[in-house]
């Protein structure tokens, strides 16, 4: 089974698929596409789209992950990212796939065990459950293998 796994963001969203079978974890690749502050949101929006497009046509994932959008002090930045959210939503949908939607404080759980862990504790299991030799770069990229894995530990 592969799962791709999603942190939206405007200026990064990160990606990041792995395979499961047989109860073990495998990284398949992972990465960021990254839009400019000085580019029309239209562009980036689409820039991103046809990235998500791509994955999914190159590696035919089964499930679609996606971290849930965290509404802290910012309203501005949680509603740009609810913008990307939607639109991997409408993409995933389209393609004829399932998105399957994971909190912040679930993804900790799931990963490290611990709903309140640090973002650096998350990484470090990120890299020590897919035998890595060092932190997938950039964080946006390890957070979206991060919703990937707790999408593992949660519904197998």
């Amino acid at each position: 089974m592969i799962i791709l796994g999603i942190d939206p963001g405007l200026n990064n969203t990160g990606y990041g698929l792995i395979k499961y079978e047989k109860k073990k974890i495998e990284l398949i690749d992972y990465g960021c596409v990254l839009t400019y502050k000085q580019d029309t949101f239209s562009l980036r929006i689409k820039k991103i789209y046809y990235k998500i497009k791509e994955l999914i046509e190159k590696y035919n994932p089964h499930e679609v992950v996606i971290e849930e959008i965290f509404f802290n002090k910012n309203v501005r930045s949680a509603l740009t990212v609810s913008k990307v959210h939607g639109m991997v939503a409408i993409t995933v949908a389209l393609m004829g796939l399932e998105l399957y939607e994971y909190t912040p404080l679930q993804i900790k759980q799931a990963t490290v065990g611990n709903g309140r862990a640090e973002k650096y504790q998350v990484q470090s299991m990120v890299k020590i459950l897919l035998n890595l030799s060092e932190i997938p770069q950039p964080d946006h990229a390890a957070d979206a293998l991060a919703v990937a894995i707790c999408h593992i530990h949660t519904k197998y």
